[in-house]
């Protein structure tokens, strides 16, 4: 199985960032996608990182990309992680938004399992405060969106939200190295847990 990693937005993405300007969603993601990389590729598990550029490469290059390995190993054979930081405004002041969450395309597909796995990790690395903000309607926790990357992966995505840059304390809690520490591992060990499953059906 090929693990595809997906750091979301790009330098010269208006906004995506915290209101004092400390957290850059860019780079923050770009930072964890690295340290999940060489965590899963420790691991031994092939993986890749799909965007490299520092400048926002367009969803529908995003998309060729990981199809484009899709169609080379088959698309039961990958699996993609698209993450991302959480704001509720436009990073221009603070919000009292706060929490952490999953999404996978609308209807059930392998897709609900890959983030139920990551969201059960979230749980144990995350502080015991945050707020898991979930949909249970369908028996798992992921929410569902018709995000582009969701819906126009051949392999099952997963969109992570990982609490929100304009809450002042989550902030904080994201550039802390434990913070950093947490958003990675439980990537790691819900991909891993993940890739388990599908070994041992």
């Amino acid at each position: 199985m090929k693990v595809l990693l997906d750091p979301g937005h790009g330098i010269n993405t208006p906004g995506k960032r915290s209101p004092d300007g400390t957290l850059l969603e860019y780079a923050y993601a770009r930072e964890i996608v690295n340290l999940v990389y060489h965590g899963l590729r420790r691991e031994g598990i092939d993986t890749e990182i799909i965007v490299r550029e520092e400048v926002d490469v367009p969803l529908s290059e995003r998309i060729c990309r990981v199809n484009d390995i899709c169609k080379e190993l088959g698309r039961s054979n990958v699996i993609l992680v698209s993450v991302h930081c959480n704001a509720a405004g436009d990073g221009s002041e603070w919000t009292q938004a706060n929490g952490w969450e999953c999404y996978t395309s609308p209807g059930k597909t392998k897709a609900d399992k890959l983030a139920t796995c990551i969201h059960e990790e979230a749980q144990i690395y995350l502080p015991k405060t945050t707020k898991f903000r979930v949909d249970l309607s369908d028996g798992d926790p992921d929410k569902e969106a018709r995000f582009y990357m969701l819906t126009k992966s051949l392999c099952p995505a997963v969109l992570t939200e990982n609490l929100f840059m304009d809450n002042k304390s989550e902030c904080k809690y994201l550039l802390s190295l434990k913070g950093k520490a947490a958003i990675a591992n439980m990537h790691i060990r819900g991909i891993k847990k993940y890739l388990l499953y599908e070994q041992n059906k």
